[in-house]
């Protein structure tokens, strides 16, 4: 593939960063179902941009193609980062229509098109790794974090050298265990915050520029 296609297909920010030395990244919001990602996605871009990136619903997979919000301009205590925001699908090993017909009342024909959708979505997300400069793993604080999900995202992300934040998500609600997912996962830098709220989102921008710059 050549330099127009591969600047074409979302490579700006190593672009800039390679001719004018620009802290400019792309980063990726991965994660599994429900665990938050679009609600932090939406939480990125209204601070730094007055606008949103999708919807939100407790029905897994609702996002199910990947979304970008180009060109967000994020302030710290650290400094400033450039960033391009990519919201993707949520991971799963496993999507079954009958999950959508018996657990939220979704009638069979929409259900089979949801999950193919999701499934779809799924392989859209791992290839847009490509192009990714850097990626924020949601995982949800209130569930154990030591799932199948969680441990290939970080596979992939490990074999690509890619840097991570792991944003542990939903503290406000009481059942939370942050300090669950740190204990888990050792090596990264985790972030405990609640993008519904707001809780913490000071320290989760100072750690993302310190991270991806």
């Amino acid at each position: 593939m050549g330099w127009l296609q591969r600047l074409k297909r979302g490579s700006f920010g190593k672009f800039l960063r390679l001719v004018f030395g620009r802290n400019h990244a792309r980063i990726g919001i991965y994660g599994p179902p429900n665990s938050g990602k679009t609600t932090l996605a939406n939480k990125i871009v209204k601070d730094w941009a007055g606008d949103i990136v999708g919807t939100v619903s407790g029905i897994p997979h609702e996002t199910r193609r990947v979304k970008l919000k180009r060109d967000l301009t994020v302030r710290g205590d650290g400094g400033v980062l450039d960033i391009d925001i990519v919201d993707t699908p949520g991971i799963a090993t496993k999507i079954d229509f009958r999950d959508f017909v018996e657990g939220y009342g979704i009638d069979e024909e929409d259900s089979k098109k949801r999950a193919k959708e999701a499934t779809e979505g799924v392989i859209e997300a791992i290839r847009w790794l490509d192009d990714m400069d850097g990626v924020i793993l949601v995982v949800d604080s209130t569930q154990d974090p030591f799932t199948q999900v969680n441990i290939t995202i970080l596979g992939n992300l490990e074999a690509r050298k890619l840097p991570l934040l792991i944003a542990a998500n939903k503290v406000d609600l009481k059942e939370a265990a942050p300090s669950l997912i740190r204990e888990s996962f050792p090596q990264h830098k985790v972030v405990p915050l609640s993008a519904l709220t707001g809780y913490n989102v000071e320290s989760f921008y100072d750690n993302l520029i310190d991270v991806f710059r």
